[in-house]
């Protein structure tokens, strides 16, 4: 098929790349603007426009899809197929007409679950025990076309960076296979259900605020769905510290702090033990034992190493 192909992030890359690799003929690749970045303000591209130079694919990047000359130049291609995978950018009702095989979109949940923009982060903070693809015909609403084809994942202790290279990989696999029986008339369509569906919204640096008056797993889960952007986040002596890391261990509250101070009368955010290798926060049930970290205008080191330049005692308060 004749395939343009419409991405922005890491995520979209491997796909396109797979659609390559399987005989289809690309013809566009739109991605995001180059975005400014450091101090220096270089001009950055995206992962998909990488990975599309690579292949020496014709790259376009509009700043509003829906702009006249945008629409123009898309019906110019004259694709069979679109396909979105995290783009960045709503598709006109316009845009949306102009395959004969339609825009389908590759979303990194199991819909109807987790319409939206951060439906990895969402589905590791949340606490869900699988998540997966979804290949979908693109429709007027946010994320609510017929599912074509779907697989599943379990969670596990993921982060949000390994999740997504495993979904990544798993709508890559997928997408191509659904373009073959999109081909050969052999698809599924499926309506979502409405009444199932949730919602992830765009991700901002204040989610990652700590409050350690919660369960221990709550904010483990936090850590590792805002892990790399924005990152949790809380303070030490006045200076803020991202938290990259962190087992969840039993508290004996019977037990007393190096410091004399019962563990049981210890406030949530109290460091209650330091080694040489890690040291653990008391939080409304448990503790977390902080393994990997990022003090306030340094790089991220596991804990050992910052141990080993900070001086950390029992019974200071994190937050």
């Amino acid at each position: 098929m004749r395939v343009v192909y419409m991405g922005t992030p890491e995520f979209a890359s491997l796909p396109l790349r797979k659609i390559y690799e399987a005989g289809h003929q690309v013809v566009g690749v739109y991605t995001q603007p180059d975005k400014e970045k450091g101090r220096g303000k270089k001009l950055i591209a995206s992962d998909v426009k990488k990975t599309a130079l690579e292949l020496e694919l014709d790259v376009y990047q509009p700043e509003k899809l829906r702009a006249e000359d945008s629409v123009s130049q898309l019906k110019q291609l004259c694709p069979d197929i679109i396909v979105v995978a995290a783009y960045g950018q709503i598709l006109s009702e316009e845009v949306l007409n102009i395959p004969k095989y339609g825009c389908i979109n590759i979303h990194a949940s199991l819909l109807p679950k987790y319409r939206g923009a951060s439906p990895i982060e969402s589905s590791i903070i949340d606490g869900e025990e699988e998540t997966g693809v979804t290949i979908m015909y693109m429709a007027k609403g946010l994320d609510t076309g017929d599912i074509i084809s779907q697989a599943s994942t379990p969670i596990g202790k993921h982060t949000t960076e390994s999740l997504t290279k495993e979904l990544s990989v798993m709508g890559a696999d997928l997408v191509v296979k659904t373009m073959t029986d999109i081909e050969n008339g052999s698809a599924n369509r499926i309506p979502q259900n409405d009444r199932e569906s949730t919602y992830a919204g765009k991700l901002t640096k204040e989610m990652g605020h700590i409050s350690f008056d919660q369960p221990a797993e709550k904010i483990e889960r936090l850590i590792r769905g805002l892990y790399p952007w924005p990152c949790a986040f809380t303070s030490l002596d006045g200076k803020s510290m991202k938290l990259l890391g962190a087992d969840i261990v039993e508290l004996d509250e019977s037990d007393k702090t190096e410091a004399g101070e019962a563990i049981s009368s210890a406030e949530p955010g109290t460091i209650v033990e330091v080694t040489k290798k890690f040291f653990v926060v008391k939080c409304l049930d448990k503790g977390l034992k902080i393994t990997k970290l990022q003090p306030e205008g340094k790089k991220a080191m596991d804990t050992v190493a910052f141990l080993n330049g900070y001086l950390v005692k029992v019974g200071q308060k994190l937050g």
